[in-house]
């Protein structure tokens, strides 16, 4: 996970594993137990956001090997959301997600400018 938060910026590993360890996010894991011992193909950590318009579902951050085994069990955590009373599921990542996720669009952009 530490490598897709290095990747997009966008989170910090320590923020993501506070909220995990004090139970205001919840991390998720796909094993593959195909070779005799488990292993993990992909983790995601997710938190629930109360907006202005309603909660909401983040996938703050998620990295795996083999995307198409362990993709589908994303409707999990929709259906989770769903359950916790969640208007809608956001991701933030690549743009290579909107190609991988069936039913998601893009609704925003972050545009962002160094300084130095």
């Amino acid at each position: 996970m530490r490598r897709a938060i290095r990747r997009t910026g966008l989170s910090a590993f320590a923020d993501i594993e506070r909220d995990v360890l004090a139970g205001r996010a919840l991390l998720w894991l796909a094993l593959n137990g195909a070779s005799g011992a488990a292993t993990i193909d992909a983790v995601a950590a997710t938190r629930l956001e109360l907006t202005e318009t309603g909660m909401v579902c983040i996938i703050t951050a998620c990295e795996g090997q083999t995307m198409a085994r362990w993709l589908p069990l994303i409707s999990g955590i929709e259906t989770y959301a769903k359950a916790e009373g969640c208007r809608g599921m956001r991701v933030y990542g690549r743009r290579g997600w909107l190609r991988a996720l069936n039913g998601y669009r893009q609704t925003h952009v972050i545009i962002q400018k160094e300084l130095r």
